[in-house]
């Protein structure tokens, strides 16, 4: 016998990834069920050979399911997560909605998947599991060996974020954007961004705060302290980019010993989740094209910082709808069932 997995926003771009990482990593489910509003009742969507049609959230009943995959923003997140985990079943949300709570783990599995085994353990749980934010989730897999073997003290980080961190609606605007300018007279103002986004970057992700820091940069900060370390001091810098898929981040460490390039290197490829391709010559680094529909989390450009005195910098790029959201979600469902945190569905 397998699981009954639900998931909630599946007909958007990180729903329907959630679906084709399930069915790619042959996830053991009995039944599959998509769900989502009202008006998208019956709308098809894959899973691996399988033609699904979505069901309606508000009228669904989760008792006897075991796993719900939620990737249907803050709002729905906030009502409904409480409730589908008071049925019993482990509500994974891929918001910002859980993640500060403090009764809620938040959880990239090769960085903190042992925190799972105390959480499960509680009796009163709320049965919600916080996925972190992309930039965040690519970031400490790659950063948290390094940490294991010389302690971080600070991290400077800038971001190039890709347009479909911001959902369908950016990725329309990007490509009509792009078109328009070739096409006099077809010019697309902006909607879904602040400025253009085609042939610019934009440094605002998330609305401002009272420090002149984004909400997009405090919760790398946050969620990083969280995940590796509180003591870890994090500043970012982060920037949407005219790319469709796949997050970069510019990564500037400072240890508390000495940690040399060749031990960085060494220490990565034998990291989980992590590939590292850095080759000190024309092309020898990974770009977020070559990075999207991957799985792995890359690191290039390992070189040292000379500005401080134990310091790293390096290039991390990942795919933002998989690492970054969909994949770092169904590793969490499997984590639980790896460690034996979950009973098979009768």
């Amino acid at each position: 016998m397998g699981y009954k997995v639900a998931v909630v926003g599946a007909t958007g771009n990180v729903g329907r990834e959630m679906l084709n990482v399930l069915a790619d990593r042959k996830f053991p489910v009995d039944e599959v069920i998509p769900l989502a509003s009202r008006r998208s009742i019956g709308t098809e969507v894959s899973f691996g050979d399988k033609v699904l049609k979505c069901k309606d959230l508000e009228n669904f009943d989760f008792t006897g399911v075991d796993f719900c995959l939620m990737s249907a923003g803050s709002g729905p997140s906030k009502e409904w997560s409480p409730k589908i985990g008071a049925k019993g079943c482990i509500v994974i949300d891929n918001s910002s909605c859980w993640r500060y709570d403090q009764n809620v783990p938040l959880i990239v599995p090769e960085v903190n998947g042992h925190v799972l085994d105390a959480y499960m353990a509680k009796p009163n749980r709320m049965n919600i599991i916080a996925n972190p934010n992309c930039s965040t989730a690519q970031m400490v897999v790659a950063l948290k060996p390094l940490h294991d073997a010389a302690t971080i003290k600070r991290i400077v980080v800038s971001t190039y974020q890709s347009v479909s961190g911001a959902g369908k609606e950016a990725m329309d605007e990007l490509f009509l954007q792009t078109k328009g300018k070739y096409v006099p007279g077809q010019e697309v103002e902006p909607k879904k961004f602040t400025k253009q986004i085609a042939f610019n970057v934009i440094p605002q992700i998330d609305v401002f705060m009272e420090d002149g820091y984004t909400k997009e940069e405090w919760k790398m900060l946050a969620e990083t302290k969280k995940i590796m370390d509180p003591k870890i001091r994090v500043t970012a810098t982060c920037v949407r980019v005219p790319v469709f898929v796949g997050h970069a981040e510019s990564v500037n460490v400072e240890f508390e010993r000495q940690m040399t390039v060749a031990e960085a290197r060494s220490i990565l490829r034998e990291a989980p989740g992590v590939l590292v391709v850095d080759k000190r010559e024309n092309g020898g680094y990974v770009t977020p094209v070559e990075a999207a529909g991957d799985y792995a989390t890359y690191v290039s450009r390992i070189r040292e910082d000379a500005t401080v005195e134990h310091g790293l910098a390096m290039w991390i790029v990942a795919d933002n709808l998989l690492k970054g959201a969909a994949l770092n979600t169904v590793q969490i469902a499997e984590t639980l069932i790896e460690r034996n945190l979950m009973k098979r569905a009768a």
